[in-house]
């Protein structure tokens, strides 16, 4: 995914569109872009055809208003499937991406075959809920390099950063690169809006994917199976020994979960096959 191969929407939105299938749509997280995806794009284009984009406020696409709310980044979405000529997707968050499809699927449903859920949050407790806070308050003082530090220890582990330090250097520029008024608008949905839809999550009846790292701080387990109780079709799934950036730091498990719950959804019978014969 080089910036050279990325395309604009109309309406500015800027995107990758990777592979020949059934389309499979991946949102990134607060304070970083649709390179994130890489990995999972060279992986998930052989069988799908995979579109990844910048959120509102994220890489070239245009800020968020002032007052948004996780519906305008779901409406986003909405508009470039249109522009695509997509009339459904299964869509895959990770984070904010995460808040963003649950957004997605509670305004736009009859758009969604599936979805994915990575590495998110719900219903904070309130330790975690001043934790972020916090944070969020560094960052309307100080920019995008708040606490960018800290985000990547959280995100990573000692041995990753250690051994790929180049990487880290990548999202660490990634995320103090932002727009700072972008930055803060989704910063602050992400860390105020762990309660999206909540009442209203019975609602999504497609196949849903949730899953996070286990040692995850900030999207935990807890997080991902009380999620997964309030949707009717859901499975959750705990990435052994990971942090919060699983994408990046666990490409290759993250990619054998998502082709599994991707062939599921798309191709049961075969799924059906090989699990019988294995």
């Amino acid at each position: 995914m080089q910036p050279c191969d990325a395309k604009m929407s109309s309406s500015g939105t800027r995107y990758w569109r990777s592979g020949v299938g059934a389309p499979v749509v991946l949102i990134h997280g607060v304070g970083l872009d649709a390179t994130m995806w890489q990995a999972q794009v060279d992986a998930l284009a052989d069988h799908y055809d995979v579109i990844a984009y910048d959120m509102l406020g994220h890489g070239e696409s245009p800020l968020p208003k002032e007052d948004a709310s996780l519906d305008d980044y779901a409406d986003q979405l909405c508009a470039l499937m249109d522009e695509l000529e997509i009339a459904q997707a299964t869509v895959i968050g990770f984070s904010m991406g995460g808040l963003v499809a649950r957004a997605f699927a509670l305004r736009h449903l009859e758009r969604l075959r599936a979805m994915g859920v990575l590495s998110s949050v719900f219903n904070r407790n309130e330790q975690q809920r001043s934790g972020v806070q916090q944070r969020l308050s560094q960052t309307r003082e100080q920019g995008p390099s708040a606490n960018v530090e800290g985000a990547l220890e959280r995100w990573f582990s000692p041995a990753f950063r250690a051994a790929y330090p180049d990487r880290i250097a990548a999202i660490r520029d990634c995320v103090t690169q932002n727009h700072p008024d972008g930055y803060y608008r989704s910063y602050a949905l992400f860390g105020t809006q762990d309660r999206f839809g909540a009442n209203d999550l019975s609602s999504i009846n497609v196949p849903v994917l949730v899953a996070t790292g286990e040692l995850d701080p900030g999207s935990t387990p807890h997080m991902a199976k009380e999620l997964a109780r309030n949707l009717p079709n859901a499975h959750v799934h705990i990435l052994a020994g990971q942090r919060h950036m699983a994408p990046l730091e666990a490409a290759d498990e993250v990619n054998r979960l998502l082709l599994g719950f991707l062939g599921k959804v798309h191709y049961p019978s075969t799924q059906e096959q090989e699990e019988t014969l294995g």
